[in-house]
């Protein structure tokens, strides 16, 4: 029996245990792509993460990176309490040990006997992709549907993954969040904006086959706060938003001197009141300074925004246009929104 024929398909995944979408919303979430860590965070070590409410293993072996239910189909304990070696994981508790596709290749035990291929693990794509590792709980294709991100394998471009930011909030209100124009002169008025320069200038959102995009252009320049020897009287600056849903959107902003800075929000709902944002970003500017100084501006922006997502209610996302009130500036809110609906996902999106 080949290896692929022992490991257990994700086709069938059952539900989560503890569920906090409406089915036919988690059925549908779980037919996209989302990051669930960073690359450079797994090591040896198994990696225990949730998607969708469902906890899941994530381990290296030898070359490819496995991602599985985290759980023993021996006894039930999380495979992320055992070891790894970086070609197999082993549970915690009788030393079963996995490898490559989740198929067992030891049992301590009988290590002279057959091993059934019902202690195969259930198994999920891993693709890895802008410094992150990408599933997909029930996947219909080979990870060409992960959101593109511009610039990303240029070579004139420096690519950063700046650390993960846990969120109390649900996934589609932070991804609202970010393509929010209007919120900058109230929310970042520590890190970029500025709150004597609140209007937001008429703008428009495109139609694409994965959500839409709009270009803003306005005054409210993207260096932090007290570099404003840096700026120039002016000059408008360009941000081009690209949502790919359900839950990824780019922005791009067009910098003095033909800067080009990218950051990716791709937030990963680890349940329905819980988030997981991983910030991919390339530039082709200031490619000598520390990296912990983007870390450090950037955990500042988006801790601004947490607060802010943390406190909303209702907590999900309504869908239905009638049951909040908008504004010219929501454009790209109400487009967001009526791409979700167009997925056929619920008027509030959550259970």
């Amino acid at each position: 029996m080949t290896t692929a024929a022992c490991a257990r398909p994700a086709d069938i995944h059952p539900l989560p245990r503890t569920m906090t979408f409406e089915v036919d919303d988690w059925s549908i979430l779980a037919r996209c792509w989302h990051p669930v860590a960073l690359v450079r965070e797994l090591g040896d070590r198994p990696l225990g993460v949730t998607l969708l409410d469902a906890p899941l293993v994530v381990y290296r072996a030898g070359d490819s990176i496995v991602v599985a239910d985290d759980l023993c189909p021996h006894r039930g304990v999380p495979l992320s309490m055992g070891k790894g070696d970086g070609q197999t994981v082993a549970c915690a508790y009788h030393g079963f040990r996995f490898g490559e596709k989740g198929r067992c290749v030891k049992v301590p035990a009988h290590p002279d006997s057959a091993i059934p291929s019902k202690l195969n693990l259930r198994t999920y794509p891993a693709v890895e992709r802008y410094g992150l590792i990408w599933t997909c709980l029930r996947p219909e294709g080979n990870g060409a549907d992960i959101p593109p991100m511009p610039h990303w394998n240029d070579a004139a471009f420096q690519q950063i993954n700046c650390p993960w930011i846990d969120i109390a909030g649900f996934a589609g209100r932070q991804v609202e969040g970010f393509i929010d124009v209007a919120h900058f002169a109230f929310v970042h008025t520590d890190t970029f904006a500025d709150p004597e320069n609140p209007v937001v200038p008429p703008y428009k959102t495109r139609i694409t086959p994965d959500g839409f995009e709009a270009e803003y252009r306005s005054s409210v320049g993207n260096y932090p706060i007290g570099k404003s020897d840096r700026g120039r009287p002016g000059f408008e600056w360009l941000r081009h938003f690209r949502v790919h849903v359900p839950f990824t959107a780019t922005l791009e902003i067009h910098f003095p001197d033909n800067g080009r800075l990218v950051i990716m929000n791709a937030a990963s709902p680890v349940s329905a009141r819980k988030t997981r944002m991983f910030a991919p970003m390339c530039r082709n500017f200031d490619k000598d300074l520390p990296l912990q100084d983007v870390y450090d501006f950037n955990l500042r922006v988006f801790e601004e925004d947490r607060a802010l997502v943390e406190a909303q209610k209702p907590e999900n996302l309504p869908l239905d246009p009638t049951l909040e009130a908008h504004v010219m500036a929501d454009r790209s809110s109400i487009a967001y929104r009526r791409a979700l609906r167009t997925m056929g996902l619920s008027q509030f999106f959550t259970a």
